[in-house]
């Protein structure tokens, strides 16, 4: 070109003059280092949510970096993510959640009333687990930032939970769980205080599972997912499932699981290539067969049952290779989300109607044992399970042969049935001494009422008569187990402030499996009400004979049972003090806390109590 310039957008012909020149040419400069700015920007953005799984994929994300993505994570998308401290933790640092919503559903009333679905996913409960954590951060940032993919979230409220034992994740390494091919560092399964949080949701000694239970009681979600890593056999899928004990649910909810959602699951993972089972719960080896989980309260999925959701624990099979894990949880978040979506109506019909059933129900399940009527087959592919002399002991050691792989029908036994019911009383009286118990009530979203004054109540108390206690410290505390009871009916005084239960609400299964210590998770057998166990004042024989004596002589039916008694027990027989402590039993002199389990059953609704 001449000494004419020619710009874009301008007629060719036309000379620039020495006056318009300088202007376009700084407009062009500003432009082009606003597009750079931009660019940078982008790329800046891009880089920072790129997860260190995706920069090498034998990684998992420290505490600090997860934290930092879903920050960035919020950042980027204001409109439809709210990252918030939910509370503490046994560590230095607090619970995160993250709020995911496209319909800008971030309070909980108001996802609920607007018909949302609301999917909880928990993650690094066992930090040397962490396929969610790393699954959870792609799966998120991919269906954020693709239009088509957001679009899938409509009418879904996502609450996620990035990082769950922070504690366990602190304390990283490569040597915890020697079964495990990767990463190649990762947390500890117990938290600061050694506690292993799936056994903590109902004790909830942690604060983290304090935190938790609150977190969960607000939100109060209709599927829960936690995301884990297996131990045991060896087999050829990287993905295993473990689904809430339908046997366990209402029994439309349990039609819908086992009949429907599930089959949708196992189904949509094979479409895209990835075959998932069932978790294998094996004895020996998979070929003799697979049972189904008993997921107890302290459990996820059996903490969540007791709420009515439908609960998963995905388990990533620990001997493939991380990257499998990883991307095997990412294909399971999608195909559950894919499940859910489509059935999201019929999933919130069918949880309010386990709901207003379960504020009806009178009769309560509290045990379950395995059904073993029933047992259905499964096609399963395995390794074959050979023997060979142990390098170590010389002795027969079992090893699973890569390069015998099977396929077959094995065994499947995942039916329950219920062992012990107990009926509702129409509510629970519990003494304000109890805090730790009303606290955990209360933060799980159950209604509680107070005596404004004292009053004296009938009531039915349950008498101690049997227990046996684990020998051994099992998760900070010595449970007890095989409990039986006798009801006593008596008139109770209650003092002002006493705590009123009512059994007509939707958390009715929470208040009966939590209060009735019978039941295997019951606050009873987690040692929550251990004062009652042991005797505070007793009596000195030789004080006693004198009282003893005249006791007998006013009450010969007690001399009539004793004597009895002789005769039936000849040890008892030589025994003056097994005979002093029988008539102190049955005197007025015996404590009437001893053994007595204190929360009283309210049995008759036609007595007037002062409520607040």
């Amino acid at each position: 070109m001449s000494a004419t310039n020619r710009f874009v957008g301008q007629n060719a012909d036309t000379p620039l003059s020495k006056t318009t020149k300088f202007p376009l040419i700084m407009r062009f400069l500003f432009y082009s280092t606003l597009i750079s700015l931009a660019c940078s920007v982008i790329t800046i953005q891009g880089q920072a949510q790129t997860a260190p799984f995706e920069r090498d994929n034998n990684t998992t994300a420290t505490y600090t970096e997860t934290i930092q993505f879903y920050q960035q994570l919020a950042q980027r998308f204001p409109r439809y993510v709210r990252l918030t401290e939910a509370g503490p933790t046994d560590a230095p640092y607090p619970l995160h959640t993250a709020i995911i919503s496209v319909d800008r559903l971030f309070d909980p009333a108001k996802a609920r009333k607007a018909g949302n679905l609301i999917l909880m996913i928990n993650n690094a409960i066992h930090p040397g687990e962490p396929c969610g954590v790393d699954a959870s951060m792609l799966f998120l940032r991919d269906y954020l930032q693709d239009p088509a993919k957001r679009e899938l979230l409509r009418g879904i409220t996502l609450v996620v939970i990035p990082f769950y034992n922070i504690d366990g994740g602190l304390n990283r390494g490569p040597f915890s769980r020697a079964n495990q091919n990767g990463p190649a560092a990762y947390g500890f399964r117990g938290n600061a205080r050694n506690y292993d949080l799936n056994r903590d949701f109902i004790k909830a000694d942690s604060r983290n599972a304090q935190t938790f239970n609150q977190v969960y009681g607000v939100w109060r979600p209709h599927v829960f997912i936690d995301n884990h890593t297996s131990n045991g056999a060896d087999y050829q899928y990287a993905m295993t499932l473990i689904a809430t004990q339908p046997d366990k649910l209402p029994a439309l909810l349990r039609d819908y699981l086992r009949q429907e959602l599930l089959p949708q699951l196992y189904k949509g993972m094979a479409q895209k290539g990835r075959d998932m089972t069932p978790y294998v719960n094996v004895d020996e080896t998979p070929e003799k067969g697979i049972a189904g989980f008993l997921d107890l309260p302290r459990y996820s999925s059996g903490y969540a049952a007791l709420h009515h959701a439908i609960s998963f624990m995905p388990e990533a099979h620990m001997l493939k290779p991380y990257a499998d894990r990883v991307l095997g949880t990412y294909a399971l978040l999608e195909v559950m989300l894919n499940a859910v979506g489509k059935d999201r109506s019929r999933i919130l019909a069918l949880r309010q109607q386990a709901e207003d059933q379960c504020a009806r129900q009178e009769e309560f399940p509290i045990s379950w044992a395995p059904d073993r009527n029933r047992e259905d087959s499964l096609w399963f592919k395995g390794y074959t399970a050979r023997y060979r002399p142990s390098e170590v002991s010389g002795l027969e050691r079992l090893y699973y042969d890569r390069s015998a792989p099977w396929e077959g029908f094995i065994p499947y036994r995942p039916y329950y049935q219920t062992t012990q019911t107990v009926k509702k009383p129409v509510a629970y009286i519990i003494p304000q001494a109890y805090q730790e118990v009303i606290e955990r009530l209360r933060w799980n979203g159950i209604t509680l009422h107070r005596l404004r004054e004292a009053a004296d109540i009938d009531v039915e108390y349950y008498s101690l008569e049997d227990y046996k206690t684990r020998t051994s410290a099992y998760e900070g505390h010595y449970p007890h187990y095989q409990v039986e009871v006798k009801p006593i009916q008596r008139t109770q005084h209650f003092q002002q402030g006493d705590y009123v239960i009512f059994v007509n609400q939707p958390g009715n299964r929470y208040i009966v499996e939590t209060l009735e210590p019978q039941a295997p998770d019951s606050y009873f057998s987690w040692n929550f009400f251990d004062g009652v166990l042991m005797q505070k004042e007793y009596f000195s024989s030789y004080v006693f004979e004198d009282l003893a004596a005249a006791y007998l002589k006013d009450h010969p039916e007690i001399r009539e049972e004793l004597e009895q008694r002789r005769q039936q027990d000849p040890e008892f027989a030589k025994s003056a003090r097994a005979q002093l402590d029988f008539v102190y039993r049955r005197s007025p002199y015996y404590e009437p806390t001893y053994l007595r389990y204190p929360v009283a059953r309210l049995l008759r609704i036609d007595q007037k109590l002062p409520l607040d």
